[in-house]
């Protein structure tokens, strides 16, 4: 394979800039010419392609975000999107193309793949959500904003013995409010998984302030309920002083951490690897400390579970 191109798309991940870096110095370490795709399928329909070199992705390992920018582009569903795409890449020689993203682009990896172009898969979403792959590119740098973010919390609202209800991303899936619970200590998390009961969690919170604790910490899901008035409740129940924060796309941003970096470079390096030998429509995925390939068509079927153990200190929690 003589050229390879990659793409970020959907929403930014931190680790997206070292997965960029270490695709491009391994095609080259290869000798395979790599292209960068901007602005993700929409880019690559406009023909916004152009080859990016050692320099162009020099200093990028430690920095959020995609330099590539990314861009949601739902009319790629359509098959005469699709075939422009293809066309665009056939024009430069392109053969093989690396997505780097979530479900919805490993979609158009598939489309890809199905009109004859080489594809690789490298899962990279916050959200956590990628049900192929124990964790994703950009997951735990958002984590540590998350639980960072709640610490500063804790310490006002222990100085005012206040509930904080503490609403973070995740989607459809409650990675992010789970681990950020059980790191920082939450009287009671609601996730997707573990569903939302109103009354179960005031009450969780009016017995935390009858053990004399001075503060208490709700963590929920986005789209689980409105935290504002789950404040207001909790507060008019308990008689304790309750606030709603919402972190909202500042959980996106910063630099990716150490685990993040390095996941992403592996990944990169195994998906140049796969393609240099002409594999194909294959999902870069971690289980435990290995990187397994899978079918794309695959991936995009399996259904994300928490383990039994998460769930039963879940369940811990809450009494």
């Amino acid at each position: 394979m003589k050229k390879v191109a990659v793409l970020t798309s959907g929403g930014d991940a931190p680790g997206m800039n070292a997965a960029i870096r270490a695709t491009v110095r391994s095609c080259i370490h290869y000798g395979i010419e790599p292209y960068g795709v901007y602005e993700g399928f929409k880019g690559l329909v406009e023909n916004n392609i152009h080859p990016l070199t050692r320099t162009k992705v020099s200093r990028i390992i430690n920095r959020g975000g995609t330099m590539l920018g990314s861009a949601r582009f739902p009319e790629f569903d359509e098959e005469k999107y699709q075939l422009q795409a293809v066309e665009n890449l056939k024009a430069l020689n392109i053969e093989g193309i690396i997505v780097i993203g979530g479900d919805g682009s490993f979609k158009g990896a598939l489309a890809l793949s199905k009109h004859g172009i080489f594809t690789m898969g490298i899962p990279a979403t916050i959200d956590n959500d990628i049900a192929a792959t124990e964790y994703s590119i950009g997951f735990f740098t958002a984590l540590d904003t998350a639980v960072d973010s709640i610490d500063k919390l804790r310490d006002t609202s222990f100085s005012h013995q206040r509930c904080s209800v503490v609403e973070v991303m995740g989607r459809h899936c409650g990675d992010l409010a789970l681990y950020a619970g059980i790191a920082c200590g939450s009287e009671f998390i609601i996730t997707p998984e573990t569903g939302f009961d109103r009354q179960r969690t005031i009450d969780a919170v009016k017995s935390s302030f009858e053990r004399n604790k001075r503060h208490a910490i709700v963590v929920s899901t986005e789209n689980m309920t409105d935290v504002a008035q789950l404040a207001r409740d909790i507060e008019e129940e308990t008689g304790h002083e309750s606030r709603a924060t919402v972190f909202g796309h500042v959980q996106r941003g910063g630099d990716p951490q150490a685990f993040d970096r390095v996941m992403a470079t592996e990944m990169a390096e195994r998906a140049v690897e796969l393609l240099k030998n002409y594999d194909s429509s294959k999902v870069i995925a971690s289980k435990g400390k290995e990187l397994v390939n899978i079918p794309i068509r695959e991936a995009l079927q399996m259904v994300k579970e928490i383990p039994n153990k998460r769930y039963g200190l879940v369940g811990q929690l809450k009494n």
